[in-house]
């Protein structure tokens, strides 16, 4: 399987989306912006990658948080995963949120989230009355105990 990737025009001196381990499940996507952002805490700002994919149909890229920037500083991804479906080829761009109490700066080149590639399946849909019964039955949250 191969994904294609192009570099915007606004994004060509950056690098490509790149695993930073041989046992890394995600590639590390980078800021794409002119000047620094600040995102205050609690606040959500979304940032450009310049970059865009093509992949084959039944598949997914997927935009997940880095594990350091949460950890370290609360910052996180509104839509975690965000999804890229593989008929989409515009800019990829990240919502990002500080959950953070300190305002957290980003620059250009700046590594800000992760891309993983999924293999997916597109079931067929089915209208039906009646689903089979299991053991759980309607128990939803909490309905497993702690």
């Amino acid at each position: 399987m191969k994904i294609f990737i192009k570099k915007l025009n606004h994004g060509k001196d950056l690098p490509l989306p790149c695993y930073m381990t041989n046992g890394a499940a995600g590639m590390d996507l980078y800021a794409c912006i002119d000047e620094e952002a600040v995102i205050e805490p609690m606040k959500i700002k979304l940032i450009p990658t310049g970059i865009s994919i093509s992949m084959p149909k039944g598949y997914e890229a997927q935009i997940r948080p880095r594990s350091g920037l949460a950890a370290k500083h609360g910052i996180s991804i509104v839509n975690t995963p965000g999804t890229i479906d593989s008929d989409y080829r515009g800019e990829i761009k990240i919502i990002m949120i500080n959950f953070g109490d300190k305002p957290f700066l980003i620059k250009r080149g700046d590594r800000i989230a992760q891309m993983v590639i999924n293999k997916i399946e597109i079931p067929e849909i089915i209208e039906t009355d009646n689903l089979n019964e299991t053991e759980r039955g309607e128990g939803g949250f909490g309905s497993t105990g702690l």
